[in-house]
């Protein structure tokens, strides 16, 4: 089912006609749980790996142990909350004894757990170029660079992202590894990836999904706008129910592109890790698909949520991700080279 985000309740443009140069464009993922294939768009499921190509580890990861969580046995209490709640009546959950031993056999703060050698690296999105928007006013299906949608190099038509599930550096974050592949090049795929027996944090086991691409278009955050824009922005929100920053700016959710959606702090001059240059939004991964306020949930879940019958807990947290407190990671790419280390911010 494609999701359709509503349109803006104004057009910002016509208030401040400055903001229109400002547009980008951005491409909402729209992740919602299922069972995809390798040869699928996805959160969290297989990707079309090379037989012959060893998969990635993390050497700052390595063995004898770690303290967190096996990855099965955190499907396995997904699994059961997921069954709990599509019984439960009203928002109280209720687990027979088994299912409780279940849940509680995660734990809250992990446990010793064995690794031998590196910890191998959790595959997070697998994206076709076939599978973008074809950008408006475009000819035909054009997705390459130049049409504004595909990201990666024009030689390249899928997009693999891969993290150690461990926090790296001061930023408390999952160290990203970014592939740029032809997927014509494959030639035999990997039929089982090998997999880390512990993970630093459950939040960072993402759930199977299936991704449904929609274009928009963005404005910056109000933490980017010019000062004098900026006061103007917020005098004229003050007595209206939509706010700039929530309902006409930047969406939430995990996207292509864009801008980012800064939250506790104010930006700052970003540089490539390697080379010192210009770099770019590529990916947000977002802790939730929307906020409380709705102003960005699709028509489709809209209307799924008001059906009768239908019961889930957050609806708004498919790939069962969580970012810090609830935050999101930006991952920006270099634009002088996509082989460059990419850029995590949190925000």
């Amino acid at each position: 089912m494609p999701r359709t985000t509503p349109p803006r309740p104004v057009d910002i443009t016509q208030e401040f006609p400055e903001l229109a140069p400002l547009a980008r464009t951005a491409v909402r993922l729209h992740p919602r749980p299922g069972q995809p294939a390798v040869s699928d768009s996805s959160v969290g499921g297989p990707l079309l790996w090379p037989r012959d190509e060893p998969w990635p580890g993390c050497p700052e990861h390595a063995g004898p142990w770690h303290l967190g969580y096996v990855p099965d046995e955190v499907r396995d209490s997904r699994r059961v909350l997921t069954a709990g709640w599509a019984r439960a009546e009203g928002n109280s959950l209720t687990l027979t004894p088994q299912e409780r031993e279940v849940v509680d056999r995660v734990g809250c703060t992990g446990r010793r757990i064995p690794q031998d050698g590196p910890i191998p690296l959790l595959a997070v999105v697998q994206l076709y170029a076939r599978d973008l928007p074809a950008a408006e006013g475009a000819e035909g299906t054009e997705r390459t660079v130049s049409g504004g949608l595909w990201p990666g190099p024009e030689d390249a038509d899928l997009l693999q992202v891969l993290w150690c599930p461990f926090d790296h550096d001061e930023d408390c974050l999952p160290r990203v590894r970014l592939v740029w592949r032809r997927a014509a090049e494959v030639g035999t795929p990997l039929s089982t990836p090998p997999g880390p027996s512990v993970i630093g944090d459950d939040n960072y086991l993402p759930a199977p999904c299936v991704l449904h691409p929609e274009q928009v278009t963005e404005y910056p955050a109000p933490h980017e706008l010019a000062e004098e824009l900026a006061e103007r922005v917020r005098d004229w929100e003050e007595p209206r129910d939509h706010l700039y920053q929530d309902a006409l700016s930047v969406a939430p959710g995990w996207k292509l592109g864009g801008w980012g959606n800064w939250s506790f702090s104010d930006p700052w001059p970003m540089e490539c890790p390697d080379c010192k240059g210009p770099v770019r939004p590529l990916l947000t991964v977002d802790s939730g698909e929307w906020d409380n306020e709705r102003y960005w949930c699709p028509v489709e879940d809209e209307a799924a949520a008001a059906a009768p019958g239908v019961v889930h807990p957050q609806p708004q947290e498919p790939t069962q991700i969580t970012i810090g407190r609830g935050y999101t990671m930006q991952v920006y790419s270099c634009e002088r080279s996509f082989g460059h280390t990419p850029l995590q911010v949190m925000q």
